[in-house]
């Protein structure tokens, strides 16, 4: 571990390039195989920022994980919303791993943003994050405090324009990014159509929100060239949708007796009309493009103005690692760890690199212990791809899972899944 000053946040030392640590994840088979081919353009395009945002619900992590001030917490990055969240709940520790330095560099910013930055700046910051007093900010209050990566990387020029990374920060955040520029892309296409999806943010109540979706969002899905392009796995890379996670994806349709546009409509639906707008940060992201700045009502916790000073008071308890989950955890000690949280990078894996995390997930969890994570598809894989030995120290509950699922606003993934270590 090593530290920048006195005021920085702990950071680890890097770990690997991202390129490197992203082919070892995915590339998992030969190149001369189409699933290779495609896994080897998922990899190149996987690398540089895709989530500014997580798309996981963690109100549901945090219940599925029973999460409290004697958790100790390893999760994977993404866009870093998730372990500011879990620190509302005063865990003992919080491990970040990541594989993609454009992750690492967003946790990092906002970690050391929550010791530099008053609650108004930091709101204004990540929560609107479409000013152009946040350069300033970054130039004034945050720059000198991160470590030599991560400024490297915020401070760079990219584009045609050659901006400096952070510039993003001044033109609304959330629409970069792979993801956010791919949610652009729809609303564009979308428009191009006839079809403005937006409108779904004019509703008042759940009922027109069904009735909003019915007339501006679902039949996009059944035009001619959103059929086609949902049949092609490169077309979800932005959503960093991996091939072997696309394919559960149409065995999930095709199990529901529908096509992949039908699937993806579903999806849709379940994230603007299963939830009251109020409070749904991930529709407003999806279709209203940010948060709700006005009532803060539609927020993750973090952006809460009254959680603000439980950041400022755990932020040391995070440690982040620009490295794989099992590398991270093979250099833990035994039973040191009690809530597990994998998103979906268990999709990515075959049977040998899934037991190799699961050998060390077995050794690192204490009795008690809770694995969390989400599938494309509503199944999930650890009974089929796991031996006995290993996954018989677990137990799952698939009706609490079934129930957790429905309870996901962001209403993206087949399936949330949690185990239990019993022995």
């Amino acid at each position: 571990m090593e530290f920048n000053d006195s005021q920085a946040i702990p950071v680890a030392a890097d770990q690997g390039n991202t390129k490197s640590l992203i082919d070892n994840a995915v590339c998992n088979t030969s190149i001369f195989s189409k699933k290779g081919f495609l896994d080897r353009l998922f990899a190149r395009w996987f690398n540089r920022l895709v989530y500014p945002q997580i798309w996981e619900d963690p109100e549901v992590d945090i219940e599925a994980l029973n999460l409290n001030e004697h958790s100790k917490i390893f999760t994977i990055s993404s866009g870093g919303c998730n372990a500011l969240n879990y620190l509302t709940e005063h865990p003992e520790s919080v491990t970040v791993v990541d594989l993609n330095e454009a992750h690492i560099a967003l946790i990092k910013l906002k970690l050391t943003a929550t010791k530099q930055l008053s609650q108004k700046e930091f709101f204004q910051f990540f929560a609107q994050a479409d000013t152009k007093d946040n350069i300033e900010l970054y130039k004034q209050k945050l720059q000198q405090h991160l470590d030599d990566s991560t400024s490297a990387y915020w401070d760079q020029p990219i584009g045609l324009f050659r901006k400096p990374r952070i510039q993003m920060f001044a033109e609304n955040f959330y629409t970069f990014g792979l993801l956010g520029q791919f949610i652009g892309l729809i609303h564009w296409v979308g428009r191009r159509l006839g079809y403005d999806i937006s409108k779904v943010m004019e509703a008042r109540n759940l009922e027109e929100q069904q009735t909003l979706f019915n007339q501006h969002v679902a039949p996009l899905f059944h035009t001619r060239l959103i059929k086609f392009l949902s049949r092609r796995s490169m077309v979800m890379y932005s959503l960093g949708i991996p091939p072997s996670q696309f394919t559960e994806m149409e065995s999930n349709a095709q199990q529901n007796q529908q096509s992949m546009h039908e699937l993806l409509e579903f999806r849709a639906r379940r994230l603007a009309c299963d939830f009251p707008l109020e409070t749904n940060y991930f529709a407003w992201q999806a279709y209203g493009r940010k948060y709700d700045t006005q009532f803060e009502m539609a927020l993750p916790r973090y952006l809460q103005s009254h959680q603000f000073s439980s950041l400022q008071t755990e932020v040391a308890k995070v440690h982040v690692f620009h490295q794989s989950m099992t590398e991270r955890l093979k250099n833990m000690d035994d039973n040191s760890l009690n809530a597990y949280l994998f998103l979906d990078a268990q999709d990515w894996m075959n049977p040998e690199q899934l037991t190799e995390l699961w050998q060390e997930v077995n050794r690192t969890a204490e009795i008690g212990a809770r694995v969390v994570f989400r599938t494309a598809g509503e199944h999930s894989p650890l009974e089929d791809k796991l031996s006995p030995s290993i996954i018989g120290h677990w137990i799952t509950d698939t009706a609490a899972n079934r129930t957790w699922t429905a309870k996901d606003r962001s209403s993206i993934y087949g399936g949330v899944h949690m185990y239990e270590k019993i022995a």
